[in-house]
């Protein structure tokens, strides 16, 4: 197990429930280690539980020592430009457009469900002067990348 799994289980210690981690990485930067925590919640996380976490978890790793050197810790959501990774947070995002990158095509279109393999998206296509909709099933294991599309209507 690496650094970076390390800390994610360590973050997990300190969730509450419906809090999850999506992801924690560590920088291989020189000087002081960037290690980044990206959490998220089914029902939101906020910037007041993003500093509780940041808090325990910084002191868990200066306790058990898994970080020797100076680190620099950011505990943050994932935003817009991060892809979804999770079923999770696919689930959370039902209802949103979404732009998924698959192995043979770019596609945009509106997130309908959530199954235990795959999605449905709903694609709007033109068709003459009418636009229809076109429900796609796509796999998890056919997406390359997911990202929220962000409206301003």
């Amino acid at each position: 197990m690496d650094l970076s799994d390390h800390i994610q289980k360590l973050a997990e210690e300190f969730l509450a429930p419906g809090q999850f981690i999506v992801s924690a990485e560590v920088s291989a930067r020189k000087g002081p280690k960037k290690v980044l925590i990206l959490a998220d919640a089914d029902q939101g996380f906020s910037i007041d539980d993003c500093a509780e976490l940041s808090r325990q978890v910084s002191k868990a790793l200066d306790d058990r020592g898994l970080i020797e050197d100076n680190y620099l810790l950011e505990v943050s959501t994932p935003g817009v430009d991060h892809p979804l990774k999770l079923k999770r947070q696919y689930t959370k995002n039902v209802g949103r457009s979404l732009k998924l990158k698959l192995q043979d095509k770019t596609i945009e279109g509106k997130l309908t469900e959530v199954k235990d393999q795959s999605i449905l998206l709903a694609e709007q296509v033109k068709n003459g002067k009418k636009t229809e909709s076109k429900i796609h099933e796509i796999p998890f294991d056919a997406i390359e990348k997911a990202l929220v599309m962000v409206s301003f209507k």
